[in-house]
């Protein structure tokens, strides 16, 4: 890219060039300049969160309006009134800096894909081993035509296929009040895995808040019912075996022989689980409750099966405990562990050693987050050394006196 820029605290800035090149491979010749046509870049070019697209008002406002889920009266207000200068045209006047490229990319292949014309807006995240590629498809009247993920290292290609197999497997499935995006298009682009996926109604009005915790309790108990619930001992289950090969296959990290142990801790008390499938990574960022009653749930790329029922609910507490309500990530997952009796009870009403649920949950993420190598990426919770493990492990040993 023309003009290099200094690095955010966040390595956005650098990864602005590492993405332009994958959307824009040679012979494309994407480049930084201060104003004029191509993609604003918002805020800046030097911290970078967004690239919207020029020459469409509506489209530009539609790419910051669903651009991500706004959590907060504050984060919703501030998208808001960028929607509003953009659809106004004072967008590109206030944020000068542009991405420009000469020849085409995966917006061209992407517009052959639609069979009509689209405009790409992508949103730039901070640094995870998981982040890739997402663009925003819209039309230049504003109507979001759909969404598209690439995939462009072994993990994330890994990523983008499941979610293509979860969505195809999901479209035939009970799933109450959840609705879920049908496939447009899923293949190879420049040797990565490119999914394409229908836009879901995110404009439609809203629940209230009450309306909408609710709708989202009841949209998770339908996942985990979704190909039937069944109860049995942990410690001889498949998921028991599939979760200590994947501690197992984190090989001689330190952390492993702790999650070992806590592992053995739980097989050695056996509960009885009530085993369903889940998300995988429901969060305040992929769903939205509408006012007819319906959830909309999107970034089913780590749905699974044959897990202990009410994962989603214990990943929803402890992600927005984190990342909205400012808890330590250690007191977090305690408080997790604590109220998981409440949390688990939708459910499985019968059930008992929740906390035991929950301790597994943990060193599930423990497993994916050290598999992944989300600490090496720069992702905050990667560490679950800091966090995680030493709250499992203290829950366990009280247990034990």
């Amino acid at each position: 890219m023309a003009f290099r820029v200094p690095p955010d605290g966040d390595g956005r800035s650098a990864y602005l060039g590492e993405l332009a090149g994958l959307i824009w491979p040679e012979p494309a010749e994407p480049a930084l300049r201060r104003g004029g046509a191509g993609w604003v870049v918002v805020p800046s070019a030097s911290r970078p969160r967004l690239l919207v697209p020029t020459g469409s008002g509506r489209a530009a406002a539609s790419a910051v309006r669903h651009s991500t889920e706004a959590v907060g009266r504050k984060a919703r207000l501030v998208r808001q009134g960028l929607a509003t200068a953009f659809r106004l045209g004072l967008g590109p006047v206030v944020f000068r800096d542009r991405l420009v490229v000469t020849g085409g990319g995966l917006d061209a292949y992407l517009a052959e894909v639609l069979g009509e014309p689209a405009l790409v807006s992508l949103h730039i995240g901070p640094a995870r081993a998981n982040r890739k590629p997402v663009l925003q498809l819209l039309a230049p009247d504003g109507r979001a035509l759909g969404y598209a993920k690439l995939g462009v290292d072994p993990l994330t290609r890994a990523l983008v296929d499941a979610e293509a197999d979860a969505l195809r497997r999901l479209a035939d499935l009970p799933l109450g009040p959840v609705t879920v995006a049908g496939v447009r298009h899923h293949g190879d682009w420049h040797g990565h895995a490119l999914l394409v996926q229908e836009a879901l109604p995110v404009r439609l009005p809203r629940a209230t808040p009450a309306a909408a915790e609710a709708a989202e309790r009841a949209a998770m108990v339908a996942v985990a019912g979704c190909l039937g619930v069944r109860r049995r001992s942990w410690a001889g289950s498949d998921h028991a075996a599939r979760l200590a090969d994947a501690v197992d296959a984190l090989g001689a990290r330190p952390e492993a022989g702790r999650l070992r142990a806590a592992l053995k801790t739980v097989a050695d008390l056996d509960p009885t689980v009530a085993f369903g499938a889940w998300h995988g990574d429901w969060n305040g960022g992929n769903s939205a409750v509408l006012a007819d009653g319906r959830v909309l749930v999107w970034d089913w790329e780590r749905f699974e099966a044959d897990v202990p029922v009410g994962y989603d609910e214990l990943h929803r507490a402890v992600q927005t405990a984190i990342g909205n309500d400012g808890v330590e990530p250690v007191e977090a997952a305690r408080a997790l562990i604590a109220g998981a009796d409440r949390a688990l009870a939708p459910f499985d009403p019968d059930g008992r050693g929740a906390d035991l649920v929950a301790v597994l949950y943990l060193v599930e993420l423990a497993a994916r987050y050290l598999r992944d190598r989300q600490a090496e990426a720069g992702a905050r919770l990667g560490h679950v050394d800091a966090w995680l493990l030493p709250a499992v492990e203290e829950h366990l040993a009280r247990r034990a006196r």
